[in-house]
């Protein structure tokens, strides 16, 4: 969920290290793959996270919206919400993650919604659906965390 910590980036105890609001997410995102790629954040919670990310900037080469560009969206929501379930004492650490690309997007922005589907005491997982601007599907993914102990 963030870069390897350096000197930019201390290693923090626990309960510094994990942001539990919106803005504590956003603040943690900065030089990380997800301000890169532009997502934006909009709710986080253990049973629902969701964000967007524009196209621009996030193509192929063949100028469609990059598959592991939805993956990263989906996969960032998913584990943003297993980390608030799991809490500051223990850590969400990404288990496996699937998806299916339903369409093309050439344009705009994609919005992704992050559903629970399962929160115990050593796993997480979560249905994302990732849509374009006119909220059709893109892409259906589903992440499974692990909760470890921090």
């Amino acid at each position: 969920m963030t870069d390897t910590p350096g000197p930019e980036r201390p290693t923090a105890s626990p309960a510094q290290r994990f942001p539990r609001t919106d803005d504590e997410w956003r603040a943690a995102a900065r030089g990380t793959l997800i301000e890169r790629l532009g997502i934006q954040l909009t709710h986080v919670a253990p049973e629902r996270a969701t964000g967007s990310m524009p196209v621009e900037g996030n193509t192929q080469p063949a100028g469609l919206l990059h598959g592991g560009a939805s993956v990263t969206l989906a996969e960032t929501l998913g584990s943003i919400a297993a980390q608030l379930h799991a809490g500051t004492d223990r850590a969400a650490v990404g288990l496996e993650v699937n998806a299916t690309h339903h369409r093309g997007v050439r344009s705009g922005s994609v919005h992704g919604v992050a559903t629970a589907l399962h929160l115990g005491r050593t796993t997480a997982a979560y249905e994302i659906v990732v849509t374009d601007d006119d909220g059709r599907r893109v892409c259906t993914a589903r992440l499974t965390c692990m909760i470890l102990a921090a």
